[in-house]
């Protein structure tokens, strides 16, 4: 992508205009590492674009971007311009076409102005961002308050560049985050789950966490979670943490390549907490697994998640307490549990809710899981089916109902504890239930 990229501004360069590697690229390849955004700025006005490449794309040519398609690849290519008003916290109502200095102060923070120069090998820093990269400082250039008004997600990119890089605030940038936490509320779902998703895929996902807290912005988009605080739990188990102090320590205790999806299911694995706290010989929370699930189900909805990925976090927190009982399970039971397709997230997340459980501090049997968790997927690849629900119906003289998927799921028992290995065991398995 990098050669074709330059390619396109060499191109453009030839015919006269001013055409460079911007934000990101810039960004990445002063801090060392693999530039993997390939934005290109230039003097060409989007009709010029358009007649200089063979395949474009016009998606905002309105706002002077224009995708030019090379050798396959897609390449956002926008005009260097100024932006009027923004009316929706999100995009101008115009712009206007300028030059580089001018395009550079309309950009998010300082380390995101620079633009890079491929043939001349020249970085182009109209905003100081290589003295911020430097001294790690995430800035928003200009006024930081109508930087965020612009564009409202950039309450949350300040956090996430702030900690996937490892940089500090600004003072005056933290201070506008904290003061404008509000305005992302009107922030579509979408992008601020894509944003959280970044976030949490960082190492450094739980000084993200904090940050989100500290702003405010975590109680204007999960409220259900800064509900947790305040809420004791048992002191003989959890010491002084309460249910909010626990979900950090958990996100602590995650591994650094955890998934985001594994990031959420602890996030949200005991907010049914508050709502089911009871005290009777100590304090409790029964049923807070399940009322867990529900709450984040509305949650997960209220962010646009897609059904998939739902279906795996809900699942994991719903049956979140399942494998402390691991060792006291019938061989089938195991087998189901192992076999299921979002085992590995119920492990780690077991793990790390015990390791971040004061009075237990280490889930001894996390080694001997994972172990009968790998020989069971070795031995049992797919689990075939061995007879079908109509078969059953027939073999009984019974209709349709919730009685043939529990007779199935026995069925599926029996395959699982080696009792049932063929077709012929099956059915003659369920025969016997007619007795």
């Amino acid at each position: 992508m990098k050669k074709n990229a330059i390619n396109l501004i060499k191109k453009l360069q030839n015919k006269g205009y001013i055409a460079y590697l911007a934000g990101g690229f810039v960004r990445d390849k002063l801090l060392g590492k693999q530039p993997d955004d390939f934005d290109i700025a230039t003097s060409a006005k989007p009709g010029q674009i358009e007649k200089l490449f063979k395949k474009t794309i016009s998606v905002g040519k309105k706002f002077g971007v224009i995708i030019v398609v090379e050798k396959g690849q897609q390449f956002e290519v926008a005009t260097f311009r100024s932006d009027a008003d923004y009316t929706d916290g999100r995009r101008p109502k115009a712009v206007r076409f300028t030059n580089a200095q001018e395009d550079s102060k309309r950009r998010d923070f300082t380390i995101n102005g620079m633009f890079y120069d491929p043939v001349k090998r020249e970085v182009i820093d109209y905003t100081g961002g290589q003295k911020d990269l430097k001294k790690k400082i995430i800035r928003f250039i200009g006024d930081p308050n109508e930087r965020i008004k612009e564009d409202r997600l950039r309450l949350l990119r300040a956090i996430r560049f702030k900690n996937t890089l490892g940089f500090k605030y600004n003072p005056a940038t933290w201070r506008a985050v904290k003061k404008q936490a509000k305005l992302i509320r009107s922030v579509s779902p979408e992008r601020i789950k894509q944003e959280l998703d970044k976030m949490w895929q960082s190492a450094n996902r739980t000084n993200a966490f904090l940050d989100l807290d500290k702003s405010g912005i975590l109680q204007q988009i999960l409220p259900e979670v800064t509900k947790l605080k305040g809420v004791s739990q048992p002191y003989q188990i959890y010491r002084k943490l309460d249910v909010f102090a626990h979900t950090v320590l958990c996100l602590k205790k995650l591994p650094e390549e955890a998934s985001s999806q594994l990031v959420w299911e602890i996030i949200l694995h005991d907010i049914g907490k508050p709502k089911t706290k009871t005290r009777t010989d100590r304090i409790r929370f029964n049923g807070h697994a399940e009322k867990s699930y529900q709450m984040a189900k509305k949650i997960l909805a209220r962010l646009h998640f897609a059904k998939k990925e739902m279906d795996r976090i809900l699942w994991v927190i719903k049956y979140h307490l399942v494998l402390y009982n691991y060792d006291k399970m019938k061989l089938a039971t195991k087998r189901k549990w192992l076999l299921s397709p979002y085992f590995g997230d119920l492990l780690e997340l077991s793990k790390a809710d015990t390791e971040a459980t004061p009075a237990i501090g280490k889930f001894k049997i996390y080694s001997k899981i994972k172990a009968d968790w790998k020989k069971a997927l070795k031995k049992f690849p797919k689990i075939p089916k061995l007879i079908s629900g109509k078969e059953v119906m027939k073999i009984l003289n019974i209709s349709e109902g919730p009685k043939v998927g529990k007779i199935l799921a026995k069925v599926k028992e029996g395959q699982l504890a080696g009792k049932i290995k063929n077709k012929k065991a099956a059915r003659g398995f369920i025969k016997k239930l007619k007795t």
